[in-house]
């Protein structure tokens, strides 16, 4: 089973972890890239994706570290 995907959001101080459906934010960090590994790496443990949204909220990139639905074909 997969845990909960990690979305790197944009806070005025700077930039946070959130766990997708959480009411709180998991980390804050001074810059996006620091939140963002910090995202990475709860995402490994819990096998799911890393969703790291730009200044303007949406989605800029996605990493998905869990068992893939349709992994590419080498």
């Amino acid at each position: 089973m997969s845990g909960k995907n990690q979305h790197v959001v944009q806070r005025e101080n700077g930039w946070a972890v959130r766990g997708e459906g959480n009411s709180r934010d998991t980390s804050h960090h001074s810059t996006q890239a620091e939140a963002a590994e910090a995202a990475r790496e709860i995402a490994r443990r819990q096998e799911s994706e890393v969703l790291i949204h730009g200044r303007d909220g949406r989605i800029r990139e996605r990493d998905s570290y869990g068992n893939d639905p349709f992994p590419p074909k080498g």
